[in-house]
């Protein structure tokens, strides 16, 4: 039921989900590896590209939930989101995530065509999940993991260097897995009313979604593991191989115990993740700026 009174800016914060915006974290991939993280003015121009995901992404968050409102009703943790709680009617949510989008959508095209391209595409392909992908098993996933490599893509064409292969292979390699994993924490935690949540939870179990994380576990620290070393004539790059090791054997080690986090929100409550993350960044920048 929805609510007659104004919602307040809290409402609409929590809409677009700010704690999700880590996802947007893709877009900067392409500042540091293209060594321009030491330059402000492409340090500005990746920032405002991960802006304008976060405008993108939050149109996407508030028009699912609109779409999904009878669905997160019946769900543990998103009956309270504002839509599905009727903390924001669903006529004001419609008009905020069109709001969002056209303005993500002019402000990437004002910053480089590429930019604009890309944030056109994740509109497109989310519209296409949502309506579509989003029931169909495994290319639910795929989706998603896309989803990242457009952000990937954005980054590239804001700071305007050459795009390099194997960002979008690791991209998509390490995306899969989490993708995986999501799927996973959804079957643990809804037990048998995961399909009334979302359908195509019936065609994945547990046992097969461990298998499908193991396979993009291990293609994913290959990939990397080969990026570093022809990438780079600085073979100190392969030092951050561990961190990448350690980093998503923590992560899947989190989401197997006592039936796993949700996945979006390991990163923000695991201290070691972040202390690896960091370690990793540290190494990787070592390399590419003091060569």
């Amino acid at each position: 039921m929805e609510s007659s009174n104004f919602a307040g800016p809290g409402a609409y914060i929590k809409l677009v989900r700010p704690r999700q915006w880590t996802k947007n974290g893709f877009v900067l991939a392409g500042l540091v590896f293209s060594g321009e993280a030491l330059v402000l003015g492409s340090i500005l121009k990746a920032l405002l590209a991960f802006a304008v995901f976060c405008a993108l992404s939050g149109a996407v968050y508030a028009a699912n939930d609109v779409l999904d409102v009878d669905e997160d009703r019946k769900h543990p943790e998103k009956q309270s989101r504002p839509v599905a709680s009727g903390e924001i009617p669903v006529r004001s949510a419609v008009i905020f995530a069109a709001l969002l989008a056209v303005g993500g959508l002019l402000a990437g095209f004002a910053l480089d065509v590429g930019v604009g391209l890309a944030g056109a595409a994740y509109i497109a392909l989310q519209a296409l999940y949502t309506t579509v992908l989003k029931h169909l098993s495994i290319l639910d996933v795929m989706s998603i993991s896309a989803g990242f490599v457009l952000r990937a893509l954005a980054g590239v064409a804001a700071v305007g260097t050459a795009l390099s292969p194997w960002l979008i292979v690791c991209t998509g390699l390490l995306t899969l897995f989490l993708g995986f994993s999501k799927r996973r924490h959804e079957l643990a935690s809804l037990g048998e009313g995961a399909s009334g949540h979302r359908r195509n939870l019936k065609d994945y179990s547990v046992p097969v979604l461990d298998e499908m994380m193991n396979i993009m576990l291990s293609a994913t620290i290959i990939a990397y593991s080969m990026y570093t070393f022809f990438e780079y004539e600085d073979r100190f790059m392969m030092a951050s191989i561990p961190f990448v090791i350690y980093g998503v054997f923590r992560y899947m080690l989190l989401v197997h115990r006592d039936g796993g986090g949700n996945p979006d929100t390991l990163l923000l409550q695991d201290r070691p993740l972040q202390v690896t993350l960091l370690l990793w960044l540290a190494v990787v920048m070592s390399v590419i700026y003091t060569a």
